[in-house]
């Protein structure tokens, strides 16, 4: 079985040992069967969740009623920390893929460690660099190709879902549907049904029914490092913009 180890993007998740201490001195557990829900768009959030076991989906709703899942993440993310700093509803549901074992952290005992200087200090510095993280990605967003995007996709549900199969295939054996792919990936589902078909006929990925086999792992990191290279490229040449003097000048001229 493949290590569910999905690097979660949550702003608790990278706390200091000391303050993660703090913090989960009195986390009640909870458990999590296959398949209940945790909690649903739109409840209070009085609290967040650490998960110490399992594997969880984040599921939306469309404006059509179809249930989507925006993402699936493994043990060591948190969910739910947002609705402790802004005391808004829930914007996703929370389900359990496996059985899961979880943490709960109250808002009350939240806010109790707020209070000391170095907690509130590290959520500035996390909220800082969250929104640096933000534009970056929303910049790399712009050059990430269709197949990379599925690809990537593709590559997290192996690592919490994936298991390991005959021929060096990794088996997701859970029903993720086309649309649940593209909600992940930001593209149409046309163009995910489109990839899937392309990705077929070279055997990289088998579908069957709801549920793919990555007969070619290797052939999707390439995507994924094919973009990136390319990405880096486009970085060194557009980093240190040259303006002719000329134009500096006229520039000023405008100013004053």
């Amino acid at each position: 079985m493949l290590e569910a180890c999905a690097k979660s993007s949550n702003i608790l998740s990278a706390l200091p040992d000391r303050l993660s201490s703090r913090l989960f001195a009195r986390a009640i557990a909870r458990h999590l069967g296959a398949g209940e829900t945790l909690f649903y768009t739109g409840d209070v959030g009085n609290g967040c969740y650490r998960l110490d076991r399992g594997v969880l989906k984040v599921n939306i709703v469309s404006e059509r009623g179809e249930t989507l899942t925006l993402a699936v993440v493994g043990s060591g993310s948190i969910v739910g920390e947002l609705a402790l700093i802004d005391s808004r509803p829930r914007s996703a549901s929370i389900v359990a893929v496996k059985d899961c074992e979880l943490s709960f952290i109250s808002r009350a005992h939240f806010e109790e460690c707020v209070l000391h200087p170095e907690f509130s200090r590290y959520l500035l510095n996390v909220l800082a660099a969250r929104l640096r993280e933000a534009d970056e990605a929303l910049a790399a967003s712009s050059f990430l190709t269709v197949k990379a995007r599925v690809a990537r996709v593709l590559l997290d549900l192996a690592k919490n879902l994936g298991e390991n199969a005959a021929g060096g295939r990794i088996m997701i054996g859970h029903k993720i549907s086309q649309a649940d792919l593209a909600a992940m990936a930001g593209v149409a589902r046309e163009n995910v049904n489109r990839i899937l078909r392309h990705w077929e006929r070279q055997k990289i990925v088998t579908q069957l029914a709801s549920f793919y086999s990555l007969n070619d792992r290797a052939a999707l990191e390439r995507e994924l490092k094919s973009y990136r290279r390319e990405h880096a490229i486009f970085k060194r040449k557009t980093l240190t913009p040259t303006i002719p003097p000329t134009l500096i000048s006229r520039a000023d001229e405008v100013i004053e």
